[in-house]
């Protein structure tokens, strides 16, 4: 790897080299690198471009890194991930995808991951987004995720928008089973002229199971940001979806939250807020010394930690 992909490694896997154990490392469009471990077999697709991860029943503590560099402009991909996770399990698995476009070009990538869970298993998904570039070519990244949550599996989804990308289009399905829980945190930052939408739809089927989704996002600038979420109750079930926004400048925000319960025991509630940054805690902030910029952006850091 070059300085250039080790940086955006950095930054979406907090990582600085070829990671330890279990990982696949795609660079430019094609696949760098694989290792598997003795609890995790990572496969290459033969069909399409892409890979197999199969974790053994029982699996614990163990990690699986599978991130995504670009650094040549023009590049343009579609890649699928299938994820079988066994019964009983706990992993955590990084992801992300890191641009670097130095031309006029567009790049992009969009990746379709499928997640099943077994029985009791529990896995924390890590997936970090970011783009960079000294010319005039967009970064464009659009995921998309379904995941089958068996008995009594947990799914923690931690996605992060850091910077950089010019339009994103992120789609998340989850089909839940008997205490089966998601919960869901995203991130998201626009600036200048960006566009990013995110849809999540879950669909609790099973008896005594649970979602909870939480997005917070910054628009800044001319950016413009769309919130779409849907819980469905199919059975005696929670659920929660809650997006918080900050709006600044010139952006425009939408957020569409949806709640439908088909049972009588399904328990469901929806949040929306949007706004602007407070002018008291723009002050409060001042009379400690900060200007007004430092204090926006000590807000805003604050708000999406």
């Amino acid at each position: 790897m070059d300085k250039i992909q080790r940086a955006l490694l950095e930054q979406v896997a907090d990582i600085h080299e070829v990671p330890q154990g279990a990982y696949s490392l795609r660079i430019n469009g094609s696949l760098y690198g694989k290792n598997s471990s003795e609890n995790i077999d990572i496969v290459k697709k033969e069909d399409k471009p892409g890979i197999d991860i199969y974790i053994k029943d029982g699996t614990k503590k163990e990690s699986l890194h599978i991130p995504v560099l670009l650094s040549q402009t023009g590049i343009r991909e579609l890649v699928y991930n299938d994820f079988h996770i066994g019964e009983d399990c706990d992993v955590t698995i990084v992801a992300g995808c890191g641009i670097h476009n130095g031309g006029a070009e567009v790049s992009e990538h969009s990746g379709i991951h499928s997640f099943y869970l077994g029985k009791n298993a529990k896995v924390k998904y890590i997936e970090k987004h970011y783009g960079e570039g000294d010319g005039n070519g967009r970064n464009i990244m659009n995921p998309t995720t379904y995941a089958e949550l068996d008995e009594g599996a947990y799914l923690e989804m931690e996605t992060v928008q850091i910077k950089g990308v010019d339009s994103t289009d992120r789609a998340t399905k989850a089909v839940l089973g008997k205490g089966a829980h998601i919960v869901v945190h995203e991130k998201i930052m626009t600036h200048g002229k960006q566009f990013a939408k995110t849809e999540f739809e879950v669909e609790l089927n099973g008896e005594n199971s649970g979602a909870h989704v939480v997005s917070r996002s910054v628009a800044r600038d001319d950016s413009e940001q769309k919130f779409i979420s849907r819980v469905l109750g199919n059975n005696k079930c929670t659920g929660h979806t809650e997006c918080d926004a900050i709006i600044m400048d010139n952006a425009h925000v939408s957020a569409i939250p949806e709640i439908l319960a088909t049972d009588p025991d399904a328990s469901l509630i929806h949040e929306a807020a949007i706004g602007k940054i407070a002018g008291e805690q723009l002050i409060k902030l001042m009379t400690l010394g900060l200007t007004e910029k430092e204090a926006e952006e000590e807000i805003v850091n604050g708000f999406l930690r």
